[in-house]
């Protein structure tokens, strides 16, 4: 198990103080805090061997190059990719998905064809196939949730008979916290033809995943929810499919010969990496997976799970609250994203006042407004997400500030 106070000394941010009381840090889903390993790994580049890769025969370019393509190598390694050819660097998951839409989609999507995703998405994976189903004249087609805020596996069943050209779905939900059941998913789709991407951005930094196990044909995470620096991200694709999509962004790097009349593209992943690349992100993103890698995959769902359980069965006896995602008798099916609303307060106003109290939460769509709005029937929610730093103490003071919610707000006396 996790020794969370060991953990905790290796965060400076988790020591400031608000009002006399200490940082309690409840939105990971949005971003995770980070590590001083990450932090110095990204100032060692800056003061020790600051350079530009794949064009120096210098050393410090040479170790410049040497240390931003071994963190491509420890991203493939997380979710057990091929190889490193099968990642490619992007700035976060939301430009991973609309690569494959602009680049894949604009190749593979006819007029008349279908794209499936769900209810669930977030934003990020429903735009970019809006916009691809409005320039090809394509079907946009949504899998309804069931009563217990899963997808519903026989709407599923029942939409795949379509023949969509391409699913998309999370992972994880970033409202409920559900974990989908992506192996079977991906399985259901193949054997209708379809190819499909999975949108992991909730799941790589919280529970194992292994993408030839599930067989996606695409996963998209980010570096900032795993304890790396933002501006950074992952496309994983199968190599065979990556080496047939054009490339969506031309310039330096993605080029083998560039002539007057036509250019040649450069081999995977640098095919689709034009420019200057995010060199110090991918130095930082590596240091963040080995700090994971060396908690543990493991360790982390046990932390999460045991900490998610003691919030659920915390929150239950609050009077006047109500919990969206699966509950403790299925908290194996969730990661810790809780979303909650209290009576007669609106979310905006209860992370207000949990702010008072130093405790930092989310409010709002979370960047799901369908999800929210159909189908929990509000505007917006608030919403607790926990990590390898977050402690059961931190539990009992959101418990503390939900009072303080009801003092302020003067809910008791209703």
């Amino acid at each position: 198990m996790i020794n969370t106070d060991e953990i905790r000394k290796d965060f400076p941010i988790l020591n400031l103080k608000k009002n006399g009381k200490r940082l309690v840090y409840l939105d990971s889903a949005a971003t995770s805090q980070k590590p001083m390993q990450v932090i110095n790994a990204v100032s060692d580049y800056y003061q020790t061997y600051n350079a530009n890769i794949h064009r120096g025969m210098y050393d410090i370019s040479v170790k410049a190059t040497e240390e931003y393509t071994n963190s491509k190598e420890l991203a493939a390694d997380w979710i057990n990719a091929g190889s490193y050819r099968e990642i490619v660097y992007v700035r976060n998951a939301t430009e991973a998905i609309n690569i494959v839409a602009l680049s894949w989609g604009n190749e593979n999507i006819k007029e008349g064809d279908t794209i499936l995703i769900t209810t669930m998405e977030h934003h990020s994976n429903i735009v970019p196939w809006q916009m691809l189903a409005e320039r090809k004249k394509a079907h946009l087609e949504y899998v309804k949730l069931n009563e217990s805020k899963f997808i519903d596996m026989d709407d599923y069943r029942e939409k795949l008979k379509k023949n969509p050209k391409i699913v998309a779905f999370t992972h994880v939900s970033n409202v409920l916290g559900t974990v989908n059941p992506a192996k079977e998913m991906v399985e259901l789709a193949h054997s209708n033809g379809a190819v499909v991407l999975v949108d992991g951005a909730q799941a790589a930094p919280h529970i194992g995943v292994d993408v030839k196990n599930i067989d996606c044909d695409f996963y998209a995470f980010s570096s900032h929810k795993m304890l790396g620096p933002a501006g950074i991200g992952v496309l994983y694709a199968k190599e065979d499919i990556l080496e047939n999509m054009p490339p969506v962004l031309g310039g330096g790097d993605m080029i083998r010969s560039v002539n007057f009349d036509k250019s040649e593209w450069n081999e995977l992943p640098w095919k689709f990496e034009a420019g200057t690349s995010n060199i110090e992100g991918g130095i930082g993103f590596g240091a963040a997976i080995k700090y994971l890698k060396g908690v543990g995959i493991k360790n982390i769902e046990m932390h999460e799970n045991a900490i998610t359980m003691y919030a659920l069965k915390r929150l239950a006896d609050v009077k006047g609250m109500s919990i969206f995602g699966p509950g403790i008798e299925e908290i194996n099916k969730r990661i810790g994203v809780i979303s909650f609303k209290i009576d007669g307060a609106h979310p905006h106003d209860i992370a207000t006042i949990f702010n008072s109290e130093g405790i930092a939460i989310r409010a709002g769509h979370h960047c799901a407004m369908p999800l929210v709005r159909e189908l929990l029937s509000e505007n917006a929610v608030a919403r607790i997400s926990f990590y390898i730093y977050n402690t059961q103490e931190e539990v009992d003071t959101v418990i503390d500030a939900i009072a303080k919610v009801k003092e302020v707000l003067r809910l008791n006396k209703q």
